[in-house]
């Protein structure tokens, strides 16, 4: 062991004559060890924000969506799905009419987007049927006549906040009334159609659960008066992060007259304001560990104090300022790591508990998701360790400093 480490370890282990030196020296460990924890966690929590928002994202929608410029829908859409389909990068494709409509359930009513799909195809570019609740999305891939007695009544599968809204469970009659009506004498009629509830999916994420609902591609065509006419195409690619980059092959394949839009330009502002209350939630916390520097600095100051006559002989029998000076860098440095060491092991035993047991709930219709996701990552202990560690010793500096300026013969005239 090195000489100033040495002597760093013994004066911290030693019993003061000033107790107050101890307390503070305490309190310094403590307060490195609350700061760094707190990091830890806040970290992971807004990196488990980002995922879990992600994930549910990409489950619930698809990863690039290509539609007419004009936003008059695509005709002919089935060879040029079937062309798509099979361009690089891409693994998936599914055709889909959208529609906003109010649906209602006596006098209970609500907003949702209507998707009229093809279950086939749309399952290999969404996730969101593996999340029903209640009730099987089979119906929707049953042909009409396959019905029998409710031909007349198409079904409908619908998400669990919206069927909350409608009091409406599998097997519920809903009304779906459409804007794009009809023309009559009296004026634009909306169009009325009714609904069997067949399945609700729960997704998690408040958007789709509480706006969307899907339905036959057929069915959604006859109800929105456009025959064999569909309004997007979706994509699922095989990388997530160059979605923009796919998504204009897609549009130059594609043809003139269409544009394609992507799951990171959709949701950029989400992602942009995660990110920059990850910053400010880091530099706010952070001050934990600078008022812990703080306290380190002031209990070295008042050591320097209580050893100088310490200091003195030790610089009588030959040792130099600079061995002085590292001795208090070195004690700054193990009251660092020491608290430094006990918030990480803090900071990882909650953020795993709090992963693993999910015992923090959320309004999911503020937050968008329903519980506070925890996911630490190693790379945030390294940060967070280097933070920690870097501010303390710049603490000592200003006390080991003093030590080492300390004058044998002055401290010792007295003695």
């Amino acid at each position: 062991m090195r000489f100033e480490l040495f002597v760093a370890a013994r004066y911290l282990r030693a019993k003061r004559r000033q107790a107050v030196v101890g307390a503070i020296t305490a309190i310094s460990i403590v307060g490195v060890a609350v700061g760094v924890a707190s990091l830890i966690v806040a970290l992971a929590i807004t990196t488990g924000m980002r995922r879990d928002l992600q994930d549910r994202l990409l489950s619930s929608t698809a990863h690039v969506e290509l539609m007419r410029t004009l936003n008059d829908g695509i005709k002919d859409w089935r060879p040029l799905v079937e062309r798509l389909r099979h361009l690089p990068h891409v693994t998936a494709a599914a055709p889909g009419l959208y529609e906003p409509v109010l649906v209602a359930r006596g006098t209970l009513s609500g907003g949702a987007m209507l998707k009229g799909i093809v279950p086939s195809e749309e399952q290999t570019v969404s996730n969101l049927f593996s999340n029903l609740k209640e009730g099987s999305a089979a119906p929707l891939s049953q042909p009409e006549e396959a019905n029998g007695t409710n031909a007349a009544v198409p079904p409908i599968v619908i998400g669990y906040e919206l069927a909350d809204t409608l009091d409406a469970h599998v097997g519920s009659a809903v009304m779906v009334i459409s804007p794009q009506g009809e023309l009559t004498p009296y004026g634009l009629v909306p169009k009325y159609q009714p609904f069997r509830i067949v399945g609700i999916f729960h997704s998690g994420f408040y958007e789709y659960d509480s706006g969307y609902g899907f339905i036959r591609l057929k069915d959604a065509q006859r109800l929105f008066g456009e025959p064999d006419l569909i309004s997007v195409i979706s994509f699922k690619v095989d990388d997530l992060n160059h979605a923009d980059r796919i998504g204009h092959e897609i549009e130059a394949a594609a043809g003139p007259g269409f544009q394609t839009t992507n799951w990171m330009e959709q949701n950029r502002e989400l992602f942009r304001a995660l990110k920059l209350e990850q910053v400010v939630t880091f530099i706010v916390i952070g001050l934990i560990v600078c008022v812990a520097a703080l306290n380190i600095l002031i209990a070295l100051t008042m050591m320097v104090m209580e050893k100088t006559k310490d200091i003195a002989v030790l610089m009588s029998l030959g040792v130099e300022p600079g061995q002085v000076r590292r001795i208090f860098l070195m004690q700054g440095f193990l009251i660092s790591l020491v608290g430094t060491a006990l918030g990480l092991a803090l900071g990882y035993a909650l953020s795993w508990l709090g992963g693993h047991y999910q015992f923090i709930h959320l309004p999911a219709d503020v937050y968008s998701i329903d519980y506070l996701p925890f996911a630490p990552r190693l790379i945030d202990g390294v940060i967070v360790t280097a933070v920690s560690l870097g501010v303390s010793l710049l603490a000592t500096i200003y006390p080991s400093s003093s030590a080492a300026r300390v004058l044998p013969a002055e401290a010792l005239r007295y003695e």
